[in-house]
């Protein structure tokens, strides 16, 4: 009977392959497949980081009046720094610096993170319930995209030792930290979903962390587009932030 030898890509070990089942046609149209899977993956990432340099430069130049201008309001209304800076998770469990415009008491800001916003939360300021209504509050984390530590779309940045439902993410979901195999986003296919806001339910913040799986598995730049797509027509249906 004749045999083949082939290569197994996964466990890097040698197999006989039986030539009356398997023909060797047949085997090189499986590996045909697996790199044409590779090529795509790796062109997606590609155009995916192309477009995030292209839309967050972009955007910075564009709306560099109104970054101004809302810096210069949030020091008039209360004293300490326009920006906020936290440590969050990026891509591969390291540590980042996300920056955000400040929209609390600057005494009453929690640069640890794990005190979530709440509705009607005392600590914002008139302006910063604006901002974090129109999400503008978040525009400084174009600077973030732009250096690659963080993505337009991907999972949401969590704040290290993030609680939900009273719970370390990673006690709750025992495949959390899988969500880091990516970089973080601006926004993502759990916020597009219209997963927001307080995760004071242990459900809800599974359902947020099984969508982010969801898009890791999944992921294609085509993706991409329809969350972006999918989150500005949200937005001008007027959002759900607080």
């Amino acid at each position: 009977m004749l045999t083949v030898t082939t290569k197994d890509s996964v466990n890097n070990i040698y197999s006989e392959i039986d030539n009356d089942k398997n023909t060797p046609s047949d085997c090189i149209d499986v590996l045909a497949i697996g790199q044409a899977a590779s090529r795509s993956a790796r062109w997606d990432f590609f155009l995916k980081r192309l477009f995030d340099i292209y839309a967050s430069s972009t955007a910075l130049l564009i709306l560099a009046p109104l970054l101004v201008v809302i810096g210069v309001l949030i020091r008039l209304e209360t004293r300490g720094s326009p920006l906020f800076s936290q440590t969050r998770w990026g891509k591969d469990g390291k540590k980042i610096t996300v920056y955000k415009f400040r929209s609390m008491r600057s005494e009453a800001c929690d640069p640890s993170g794990v005190i979530q916003t709440v509705e009607n939360d005392p600590r914002i300021t008139f302006l910063g319930r604006i901002l974090r209504k129109t999400n503008l509050d978040e525009l400084p984390q174009l600077f973030n995209v732009l250096r690659g530590d963080m993505s337009l779309v991907g999972p949401r940045c969590h704040a290290i030792g993030m609680l939900a439902g009273g719970m370390l993410y990673e006690e709750l979901v025992p495949a959390y930290h899988r969500r880091h195999s990516m970089r973080p986003g601006l926004t993502g296919l759990a916020q597009m979903r219209g997963l927001r806001g307080p995760t004071d339910r242990p459900a809800k913040a599974r359902a947020r962390i099984n969508a982010d799986l969801y898009y890791i598995d999944n992921f294609s730049f085509w993706l991409d587009l329809k969350i972006i797509f999918g989150t500005i027509a949200g937005e001008l249906r007027g959002g759900n932030g607080f």
